[in-house]
C-alpha cells in the first residue's frame, strides 16, 4: 500500500487496510502498519486501534482466528514469524502506537462477558473485584444499574487480549500446536515477562516522541463507586480507597505500572478460575471476623449495596486448561521466580514499609505471595482434580515442582540447580518460602499420592512422573523444613486482640500493592497459620505430610512400586540379552519356552526392553527417595509386603490374578481384574493350538517356515502309517520314536477363559519348523565353517550332528522317561 503525502480520512484509512488483510501477506501488512504509526498521529490510529488488536489476537468469542500467533511456526513461514515478533515486540511498532494512544488518554471498552468466571460473577452483584487491576475500570451509568464494560486505557487493552488469547476456544488447523514452545506466542509471552519485569535493571521507557511528557499511568478509581469488597465491610474499602489517592499522587509509584499491569492481567486472564463458592473460602477467617464487627458497630450503610439474589451463589464455571495453557503457566512462574530472585540482599532485609527501595524493588519482594500464590494454589488443585489419569499430567507436574523450587531460578546461577548433586541440599535461607506455602508443598502432594496410586505404574511415563516428585522432595533438608512447617501450624494458637487481626488479613484489598500490602508477620507460626487459613479457610481440617495417614498412602505406593518392579523385572527377564545367558540348547529351540510354544504377546513389542529397563530404574530410585524423605527401612516394607497379602511370586514368577470358583468356572475378580489394568499380574499368553500353524515370530524366516511347513507335511503323508506303529510300541524303541515325534501338552496355569480351548493332538509328527530359526541358521553356518577349516566335508558334518543328536535324544529318553515327550 502506497503512503499518500497528506493524511488521509480514518474511515479511508481503515478500508484501506481490511482491503490488504485479504490481498497481502502478513509480513507486508506489518510492514505497512509500522509505516502508518510513524507517520500518523494519535487521532488517526486511535479509530484503527480495536480493529488491528482485532485482526491480531482474533474476535473474542473465538470466531476469528486472527493471525494465529499460537500456530505460528518459524519452519512454516520464516518472513510472518519474524516480522510478527519485530511487529509486537515490547519496543516495536506496535508498542508505539499504544503508547502514543496513551498519551492522549484514550479509552476502549473491554466487555464484562469475557472476564473470569468469578470476577464476572462479582460485578454482577456489585461487588469489587479483590484484583487493583479493575478498580478504575468499572463504570457506572447514571440511571443505575451496571455497565456491560470496563474502560481501559490502550495498553490494558492490549494485555487483556494478548492475556485472553491463550484461553480462546478457535477452531485452529490442525496440528497448529505440534511445537507449542517455538510458537510466536510463547516466544512474546518470554519476551513481555523479560521486558516489563527485568531480572536486571528498570523497565526500560517507552521509546515514541511525546511533546505532553512521560505516558501517563492509569487514574485512580474513584471513592464515589458503591462496591463492596470480597469479604469485607465497606469501611474498610473506604479507607482504602482514600488512601489509594496518595499513592497514585507519588510518580515513583508510576514506574511500575506497565509492570504491574502486564503482572496482574496474566494471572487474572491465566489463573483466575474457579467456583466463586471457592472464593468465599479462600477468605481470611480475621477479615471476616472484623467485617462482621464492623456491621454491628457501624449504623450508616450508605456504601451497601444489595446483591442480585441467585446469581452469585450458584455460579459455577467450566474451565478445562489445555497442555498448552498449563505450559506456558509454568513458563510464567519461573520467570517470576527469577524476578523475586533478584532481589538486592540489602533490600530484602529492609522492612515492608522502608521507602528506600524502589518501586521496581518492593515489587519484586512482593510478587509471589501477593499476585500468585493463591489463584496457582486453587488453578494446581484443579488441575490435580480434573486432569485425566494419563501421561499429559507430565505438564502440570513440572509446572507444580517449579513453583516448589525457586532455589533453582536465582540470576547468579549458570548452570540448573538439579544437575549438581554435591549441591541438592535446600539452603536454610528458603525456609520462610516453603513455610509460607506449606499447602502446595504438602495438600498436593498427598493429591498426588492419590493419582499415583490409580496409574499404571509399570507405564514409563507414569514410573518417571513418581520419580521427578520424589527426587524433589528428598533433596537434602526440604523435608525437614515441610515438618518444621507443619509443627509451627499445629502450635496452640496465642490469644489474638482486635488489632491484631489485621496482621492476619488476606492482602487482598485491592489499589496499587504499595497501598494494600500489610506489613510482615514476623512470627513463624502466625505466617504459617496466616497461610493456611487464607486459603482453605479457618474450618480447614489440615492432613499432615507426616502424619499417620500420608505415611499409610506411602507405604501402599511403595508397595505398589515394587510390584511394579516385579513386573519390569520379569519382562525384562524375556530380553535379548536376558537370553543370550541361557543355556547351549536354548539356541537350538529346546528351552522350556519353546516346549510350551510360549508368546508374551505385543506389550514388550510396544513398550521396548530399553523403555522398561529405565522404568525399572525410575522405580528404583524412587522408591529410594521415598525412604528418605519418611525415613522407611526395609523392614516395614517387607511387613508391609506381608500385610497387604499382595505380593506373591514363585521363583520370581508372578501368579495369576485373583480369581474366584463360579459355576462357569474361574472368574476374574474386581482385585483380579485391577491387577490386571494395572499390570500387577498377567496371564500367561501362550499358542495352543497346532504348532505348526502357529504365526510366523520376528526370529525366523518366513520363506524357509513356509518351505519346511511343506516337507513336514509331506514327509508326515508318506510315513503316518509307520510312525503311528512305532509310537505305539511298548518297548524302548517305542517310548524313543514318542519322544522324538509326539508334542507335548503345557502343564502350567493358563487364563480360565482359554483352558478348555487348548490343542490336544497325541499324533506322531516330523516338525521341521525349528530349522527356520535365524539362531539355528547361524550356529550351523558357523559348524559347517569350522569343520571347512578342519576339512570334514559338509555331509560328514551333518552326519556327525546327526549321530550327536541321536545320542542326546537317546539319553533324554531314558531321563525323562515317565515324563512327556519332547516336542520337535
Amino acid at each position: 500500500m502506497s503512503l499518500p503525502g497528506g493524511h488521509l480520512q480514518p474511515s479511508f484509512l481503515l478500508a484501506s487496510l481490511k482491503a490488504d488483510c485479504v490481498n497481502k501477506p502478513i509480513f507486508q501488512r506489518c510492514q505497512d502498519i509500522a509505516r502508518i504509526i510513524e507517520d500518523f498521529p494519535a487521532k488517526e490510529l486511535h479509530s484503527l486501534f480495536q480493529w488491528l488488536i482485532e485482526t491480531i489476537f482474533g474476535s473474542l468469542d473465538g470466531s476469528l482466528l486472527g493471525w494465529n500467533l499460537r500456530g505460528m511456526q518459524e519452519h512454516a513461514n520464516p518472513n510472518d514469524f519474524h516480522t510478527v515478533l519485530e511487529f509486537l515486540h515490547p519496543g516495536g511498532s506496535m508498542m508505539k502506537m499504544i503508547y502514543k494512544l496513551q498519551a492522549e488518554e484514550y479509552k476502549y471498552e473491554f466487555p464484562i462477558s469475557y472476564l473470569p468466571g468469578p470476577v464476572r460473577a462479582s460485578l454482577q452483584e456489585r461487588m469489587l473485584p479483590e484484583c487493583s487491576l479493575y478498580h478504575n475500570k468499572i463504570q457506572l451509568p447514571t440511571a443505575g444499574g451496571l455497565s456491560n464494560n470496563l474502560s481501559l486505557n490502550p495498553f490494558e487493552y492490549f494485555m487483556f487480549h494478548f492475556a485472553i488469547c491463550l484461553i480462546t476456544q478457535r477452531n485452529y488447523p490442525q496440528g497448529h500446536l505440534a511445537s507449542t514452545s517455538n510458537s510466536a506466542y510463547f516466544l512474546l509471552v518470554d519476551k513481555y515477562l523479560k521486558w516489563f519485569l527485568p531480572v536486571e535493571g528498570n523497565v526500560p521507557p517507552p521509546h515514541f516522541s511525546n511533546p505532553g511528557g512521560a505516558v501517563p499511568s492509569p487514574a485512580p478509581r474513584s471513592p464515589s463507586i458503591p462496591f463492596t469488597s470480597y469479604g469485607t465491610h465497606p469501611s474498610l474499602l473506604k479507607r482504602h480507597v482514600c488512601h489509594q489517592h496518595l499513592v497514585n499522587a507519588d510518580p515513583a509509584a508510576q514506574e511500575i505500572w506497565r509492570s504491574e499491569t502486564l503482572l496482574q492481567a496474566f494471572v487474572e486472564m491465566w489463573l483466575h478460575h474457579y467456583s466463586v463458592e471457592m472464593y468465599h473460602k479462600l477468605q481470611s477467617p480475621h477479615a471476616k471476623l472484623e467485617a462482621l464487627h464492623n456491621r454491628l458497630s457501624v449504623s450508616s450503610s450508605q456504601f451497601i449495596c444489595p446483591a442480585m439474589p441467585g446469581i452469585y451463589h450458584s455460579y459455577e464455571e467450566s474451565f478445562q486448561p489445555t497442555e498448552e495453557h498449563v505450559l506456558l503457566v509454568r513458563l510464567f512462574v519461573k520467570h517470576l521466580h527469577m524476578f523475586a530472585n533478584s532481589l538486592r540482599p540489602e533490600i530484602m532485609s529492609l522492612s515492608a514499609h522502608s521507602h528506600t527501595a524502589s518501586p521496581l524493588e518492593e515489587l519484586k519482594r512482593v510478587v509471589i505471595p501477593r499476585f500468585v500464590q493463591q489463584k496457582l494454589y486453587i488453578f494446581l488443585q484443579h488441575c490435580f482434580g480434573h486432569w485425566p489419569l494419563d501421561a499429559s499430567f507430565r505438564a502440570v507436574l513440572e509446572m507444580w515442582l517449579s513453583y516448589l523450587q525457586p532455589w533453582r531460578y536465582v540470576p547468579e546461577r549458570s548452570t540448573p540447580f538439579i544437575s549438581e548433586p554435591q549441591n541438592r541440599c535446600v539452603p536454610e535461607k528458603w525456609t520462610p518460602f516453603v513455610q509460607e506455602n506449606l499447602l502446595i508443598y504438602t495438600k498436593l502432594f498427598l493429591r498426588f499420592l492419590n493419582r499415583a496410586l490409580r496409574t499404571d505404574l509399570g507405564s514409563p511415563k507414569n514410573a518417571l512422573m513418581v520419580f521427578r516428585v520424589a527426587k524433589v522432595f528428598s533433596q537434602p533438608n526440604l523435608p525437614e523444613m515441610i515438618q518444621r512447617g507443619e509443627q509451627l501450624f499445629l502450635e496452640p494458637e496465642p490469644v489474638i486482640h482486635h488489632r491484631q487481626h489485621r496482621l492476619l488479613m488476606s492482602p487482598n484489598l485491592g489499589g496499587s500493592f504499595l497501598s494494600s500490602w500489610q506489613p510482615p508477620i514476623t512470627d513463624a507460626s502466625l505466617k504459617v497459620k496466616n497461610h493456611v487459613y487464607s486459603l482453605e479457610g479457618q474450618e480447614h481440617q489440615y492432613v499432615q505430610m507426616f502424619g499417620t495417614d500420608a505415611r499409610n498412602l506411602v507405604l501402599r505406593l511403595a508397595h505398589m512400586i515394587v510390584q511394579a518392579k516385579q513386573s519390569a523385572k520379569s519382562l525384562s527377564d524375556n530380553s535379548p540379552d536376558a537370553l543370550g545367558n541361557q543355556s547351549f540348547l536354548s539356541w537350538f529351540g529346546m528351552n522350556s519356552t519353546e516346549q510350551n510354544n510360549s508368546y508374551s504377546g505385543n506389550d514388550i513389542d510396544e513398550v521396548g526392553f530399553d523403555s522398561i529397563r529405565k522404568t525399572d530404574e525410575h522405580l528404583e530410585k524412587a522408591l529410594d527417595y521415598l525412604c528418605q524423605i519418611f525415613r522407611l527401612n526395609s523392614s516395614q516394607l517387607n511387613q508391609l509386603s506381608v500385610s497387604f497379602g499382595s505380593l506373591q511370586y514363585v521363583n520370581g514368577r508372578n501368579l495369576q490374578p485373583e480369581c474366584m470358583e463360579t459355576p462357569e468356572g474361574l472368574t476374574l475378580t474386581s482385585r483380579g481384574r485391577y491387577q490386571i489394568v494395572n499390570g500387577l499380574r498377567r496371564f500367561d499368553i501362550e499358542y495352543h493350538g497346532d504348532p505348526d500353524l502357529q504365526p510366523i515370530r520376528s526370529y525366523e524366516n518366513a520363506t524357509m517356515v513356509r518351505l519346511l511347513f511343506k516337507l513336514s507335511g509331506f514327509l508326515n503323508q508318506m510315513f503316518s502309517d509307520r510312525m503311528d506303529a512305532l509310537c505305539a510300541r511298548r518297548d524302548f524303541l517305542g517310548k524313543f520314536c514318542r519322544y522324538l515325534l509326539i508334542r507335548s501338552l503345557p502343564t502350567h496355569t493358563i487364563s480360565p477363559n482359554t483352558s478348555r480351548q487348548s490343542y490336544e493332538s497325541q499324533t506322531p509328527r516330523i516338525r521341521l519348523r525349528f530349522l527356520a530359526s535365524y539362531q539355528i541358521l547361524f550356529y550351523l553356518i558357523v559348524l559347517y565353517f569350522f569343520s571347512a577349516l578342519l576339512s570334514v566335508r559338509p555331509i560328514s558334518c551333518t552326519f556327525y550332528l546327526l549321530i550327536g543328536y541321536l545320542f542326546y535324544a537317546v539319553a533324554m529318553t531314558l531321563i525323562t522317561e515317565r515324563k512327556k515327550p519332547h516336542q520337535n
